[in-house]
């Protein structure tokens, strides 16, 4: 074999080896609507001790990466990142913020079925960190005489199904559950952590 055709052969099987390996990762971007539950008030003698959060629209990140691949299964290696800025808060007092916004980090790991396939379920799970922002204000008037940002730890649970009409290009549906400690309400609810949970739609890039 002359050394052109193997100079040839390597760069051939060089391209053709980083192309498989480059298809371990993925970055995706949805967007969607994030719903938190309705909390009481403790010890209120309110007509309205409850505090209701709006349903925000919200967006959601991830970079994930090919951990390990058995039959219809693909172990992958996760980062969501999910961000509502903005959620009304209402009660009947004048005393919780106006408005709180989040950010949540949680490194997980997925589970995806039928791995390699046009459609692809997955389940997730993980942890990580949270930070609520607090609005400056009160929520009919005045001045928030709380924090304006609290850190707590997450727990994220997770599931979708990602579709892929093209071999680099996909959608994903995704639902998931950031379970964090409570924004500083200043008051005392009953719950000591609250459910966060998102639902987006968006587009997939493998490389």
């Amino acid at each position: 074999m002359s050394a052109k055709r193997l100079a040839f052969l390597v760069v051939f099987l060089s391209v053709v080896g980083i192309s498989s390996v480059a298809q371990v990762n993925e970055l995706s971007v949805t967007v969607g609507k994030s719903f938190v539950s309705t909390q009481t008030i403790q010890n209120s003698t309110s007509f309205n001790p409850h505090i209701h959060f709006g349903n925000e629209e919200s967006v959601a990140f991830n970079y994930s990466r090919l951990l390990m691949s058995h039959r219809i299964l693909g172990l992958y290696g996760e980062v969501p990142v999910t961000i509502y800025p903005r959620m009304d808060l209402n009660t009947a007092r004048n005393v919780i913020p106006k408005d709180i916004g989040a950010l949540f980090v949680t490194p997980s790991a997925r589970l995806n079925f039928f791995y390699g396939q046009g459609l692809t379920p997955w389940v997730s799970v993980g942890g990580g960190y949270g930070r609520f922002r607090e609005a400056p204000r009160l929520n009919f008037s005045g001045a928030n005489p709380g924090p304006k940002g609290t850190n707590t730890g997450v727990i994220q649970f997770g599931a979708g199904i990602d579709m892929w009409p093209w071999h680099r290009w996909g959608f994903r549906l995704e639902a998931r559950d950031f379970y964090s400690g409570n924004p500083a309400l200043n008051v005392t609810t009953t719950n000591s952590r609250q459910h966060n949970y998102y639902v987006g739609v968006g587009v997939i890039r493998r490389f």
